[in-house]
């Protein structure tokens, strides 16, 4: 089944067309800029064909034509008719506590997704707008819905409830949710395979380390808490992001600075975080740099990032009553040795050790753990878009098979019928 994955965001849409009965990705790209003069729509093609067209792209409903236009181009495309888009999987940020797995989607979900809106208002409308420009664009084309939070709906009340009034959870749905869960799920799922055991057997940490990081506690395959919270500021330090901090702190900094609530929001999203530490950037890759050439502020971001990780660790493994194995994904966990073997450093009592070379090595899935290690410590890429394929393809097939029972049923009661009488 050929699957068109979107990842629709405020002003841009991630594509990739996906073959998954193979797991083998066509075509991806990216609309960048939506919604400005100067946009740019940028197209690979599985043999390595890359295109890239500048375009005004006002909004998303146009985005998507973008897309199918260099999907059927017939320099750069991949499909001769719109037909062979056989289903859409969307990625959606927020499911709430309404859907703890991908569904099929139809009016009741994009009610359901409208309604959660108060709890992802940078992200939920612009899923919306990617589904409602499919709707017009492939009309009769189903759409899956697959949610960054669905992963974690399992996790217990003494994981997901905050020190609030009950009566605030009951009125405003405030709790933790987590997210990055198509991520934390995959890779889970791919570190059982490469230890050739089954996952419900297994304890795992994964620690999904980019521009956002969050870490989550996978027990037999399910997620028992995560550190990404009610919203995805919480937990880890991350690029921008504060992470963890006493709520105190930002009323004491609102009385003082005079900032705005949308101020506050600004200063914890946008300028916290590894940024905010270092006062130099947001880029692990330049925080590593400028610590070794001796900035003690870069020294300092790189610390307390590693830190964080390292208790973040010790917490999931004492949450689980042990462990099997931990993960590290993501741009800076898939990428950076340095993160790796200081948030691994002294944590030997743990079961956990690191074997330098084996850290270093440049392949994309490898397993870093030294042989002594009772943990295994693996370092892999992610694959958010597969995820949401197979989800599409999985729930697209199981609709079609109940339809054809029904029809089916309802052929063979109408042959009954006309027998009788």
């Amino acid at each position: 089944m050929k699957i068109l994955v979107l990842n629709s965001g405020s002003s841009s849409v991630k594509y990739q067309f996906v073959d998954a009965k193979d797991s083998v990705v066509l075509a991806k790209g990216i609309v960048d800029r939506v919604g400005m003069n100067d946009s740019v729509v940028t197209h690979e093609r599985y043999d390595g064909d890359k295109v890239k067209i500048s375009a005004e792209v006002l909004d998303h409903q146009t985005a998507i034509e973008y897309v199918l236009a260099v999907l059927l181009s017939k320099n750069h495309g991949v499909i001769q008719d719109k037909s062979q888009i056989e289903a859409v999987g969307h990625r959606v940020v927020h499911g709430g506590e309404s859907f703890s797995e991908s569904v099929l989607i139809d009016e009741k979900v994009m009610d359901e997704i409208r309604e959660d809106i108060e709890l992802a208002p940078l992200h939920n409308p612009h899923n919306l707008r990617g589904i409602q420009a499919v709707l017009k664009h492939l009309p009769g084309t189903p759409q899956v819905a697959v949610f960054d939070t669905a992963f974690h709906q399992k996790m217990p009340p003494r994981a997901f409830l905050y020190g609030i009034p009950y009566l605030l959870y009951r009125r405003y749905k405030i709790r933790r949710y987590g997210f990055h869960g198509a991520s934390h799920y995959y890779v889970s799922q791919r570190a059982a395979e490469l230890l050739g055991k089954p996952i419900e057997k297994l304890k795992i940490i994964t620690a999904h380390l980019g521009n956002g990081c969050s870490m989550t506690a996978v027990d037999g395959g399910v997620s028992i808490d995560t550190s990404m919270g009610f919203t995805p500021l919480e937990g880890l330090l991350m690029g921008t992001r504060s992470g963890d901090l006493d709520p105190s702190i930002i009323l004491h900094i609102v009385g003082r600075e005079g900032l705005s609530l949308a101020e506050a929001n600004t200063l914890l999203n946008k300028h916290s975080g590894l940024l905010g530490i270092s006062g130099l950037t947001s880029d692990m890759r330049e925080i590593i740099s400028e610590k070794k050439s001796g900035n003690k502020q870069a020294d300092l971001a790189f610390q307390v990032f590693t830190y964080r990780i390292k208790k973040y660790i010790g917490s999931y493994a004492a949450a689980m009553g042990g462990l099997d194995a931990l993960v590290f994904t993501g741009g800076i966990g898939e990428n950076s040795p340095d993160v790796r073997a200081e948030s691994c450093k002294g944590l030997d009592f743990l079961g956990i050790k690191i074997d330098d070379d084996k850290n270093n090595l440049t392949v994309s899935e490898k397993v870093i753990s030294a042989e002594s290690s009772k943990v295994k410590v693996l370092a892999l890429p992610t694959n958010e878009e597969l995820v949401i394929a197979l989800d599409t393809m999985r729930i697209v097939e199981s609709a079609q098979r109940v339809e054809s029972s029904t029809k089916r049923s309802s052929e063979v009661e109408h042959e009954k019928a006309n027998f009788n009488s």
